[in-house]
């Protein structure tokens, strides 16, 4: 018996294990029924060797901080524990895609972008102000329903990347380290691309991101206020101390510089590209005139009109000659 029908057995009552939806570094995610509520939900089971070096008691610790964070942009935990010798987490079932997903697909126009990051960062200034650090935000981590972002794996993440640590100091606790990651996912939704994406191999892409400064995000995102690029500019800063301090001040300056200049929308941006093509277009031919009538002259009207008396004279003429016809004929 493997590992997942020891699993599927122990939850028999719990859950029914649909089929595998996910797989990652740190855990493999399954459709699941919820039996007790009748509901399908996301149930993730971390991989032995991670659940091994992190521990059940950590775990639960984890899960525990986490579990009572209630927003509209934070995916809520529903269940946690250990079964078969596997740790295990339940959230909801999100019908949608991560935003990673999304962005593979193409790119997002400013406006939409833009509503991303501001659900990404109520999030994180919520769980902020609770003293919660999220460790790990990435598109992976964000999830996309019914026009809304969410941000998954709050304090799970963080606790698994200090377990890879092998010790307690590698948890995160600045919060200012997820306004730098929320700052990279902003520069790759904006401009399209990662601020570092020549480097292709995990070594040197951590180098950059402790050594190099990308090029202005203003010369790479078309249609998005200077305020709010000059704002992802400062949340890549390489000091925590030159990044805004807190999150909630990253939602105020979003606020502001929308306000001042509004990104246009995708049919904004199409029908001025339209006009600029029209605009460039040739002037058509000029239409030749068409020859006007030829209007009578006064010479010709006066001709006619000398006749007109000659006329009149032949009809009485004749009128005149049928009268006396008829009298002789009725003489006789």
């Amino acid at each position: 018996m493997d590992l997942l029908q020891s699993l599927a057995g122990a939850l028999a009552d719990r859950y029914a294990i649909d089929r595998e939806i996910g797989r990652g570094g740190m855990a493999t995610v399954y459709l699941a029924r919820d039996l007790k509520h009748d509901r399908n939900v996301a149930l993730k089971v971390l991989n032995p060797e991670l659940g091994a070096v992190l521990g059940v008691e950590r775990f639960l610790a984890e899960i525990k901080v986490t579990a009572n964070l209630q927003h509209p942009n934070l995916l809520p935990l529903f269940d946690s524990g250990e079964a078969a010798g596997l740790l295990f987490y339940v959230m909801p079932y999100v019908q949608g895609e991560s935003l990673r997903a999304r962005i593979d697909h193409g790119a997002l126009p400013a406006a939409e972008s833009l509503g991303i990051l501001r659900n990404m960062a109520q999030a994180l200034a919520y769980a902020h102000e609770r003293g919660i650090v999220h460790g790990d935000i990435k598109p992976e981590n964000v999830f996309l329903s019914g026009g809304t972002a969410v941000v998954a794996e709050f304090g799970i993440a963080n606790a698994i990347s200090a377990a890879r640590t092998a010790a307690s100091s590698g948890a995160v606790t600045d919060p200012r380290a997820d306004i730098y990651d929320w700052g990279v996912v902003a520069y790759e939704l904006l401009a399209g691309e990662h601020p570092f994406a020549k480097h292709t191999t995990p070594a040197a892409l951590a180098a950059a991101h402790l050594t190099e400064v990308p090029d202005p995000l203003a010369a790479r995102a078309w249609g998005v206020p200077d305020a709010v690029s000059d704002l992802v500019m400062e949340c890549l800063a390489k000091s925590p101390e030159g990044r805004p301090q807190t999150m909630a001040a990253v939602i105020d300056r979003m606020i502001e510089g929308q306000r001042v200049s509004t990104p246009m929308t995708t049919a904004e941006m199409r029908a001025a590209e339209a006009a600029e093509a029209i605009a460039k277009r040739p002037p058509p031919p000029p239409k030749r005139p068409r020859a006007p009538k030829p209007i009578p002259s006064a010479t010709a009207e006066a001709h006619a009109t000398s006749k007109m008396p000659l006329v009149i004279a032949a009809v009485v003429i004749a009128l005149v000659a049928a009268i006396a016809l008829f009298l002789r004929s009725g003489a006789r």
